[in-house]
């Protein structure tokens, strides 16, 4: 009984390793070469836009979605002490453009009833969910839709 068993087991295995060795399936890896091979870092891209203010704000993908940046911030100080975002986007008419105003819930209240909202110090680093994007072709193929 016991070695009817252990060959009918042993008989099982054996079927299984064999099926699960023919049917394997070669897989490919999305940058098509070898795992092993060094990679090669990808090509600078240009931003969408150059300077603030020039091009039409991107449209979000999803509801929530922070808000993309249309332009370049090379050269941009974005610091605790100093906010180059903060300069133009703290209100609503900035030198006769139209720029899209800080959300309330990255100011805290002035000192006193009359005082300016100030940037809450827990979002200064506004490059950290506001990014600018490229014009570059998506690396794998995606059928996404906006909402």
């Amino acid at each position: 009984m016991k070695k009817t068993l252990k060959v009918s087991l042993l008989a099982m295995l054996a079927v299984t390793v064999v099926a699960c060795a023919s049917s394997a399936v070669q897989v490919s890896t999305l940058r098509d070469t070898s795992v092993s091979s060094a990679d090669s870092a990808p090509d600078v891209k240009a931003y969408a836009g150059k300077r603030p203010g020039q091009f039409a704000l991107i449209e979000r993908s999803f509801a929530g979605q922070p808000p993309l940046v249309p332009h370049s911030v090379d050269g941009y100080n974005i610091s605790q002490t100093e906010n180059a975002c903060w300069d133009c986007h703290n209100s609503d008419d900035f030198k006769g453009k139209k720029m899209p105003m800080v959300s309330k819930a990255h100011l805290v209240p002035g000192t006193d009833a009359k005082a300016e909202p100030k940037l809450d110090m827990q979002h200064w680093q506004c490059d950290s969910c506001h990014v600018p994007q490229v014009d570059a072709k998506p690396l794998v193929g995606n059928d996404f839709k906006t909402n």
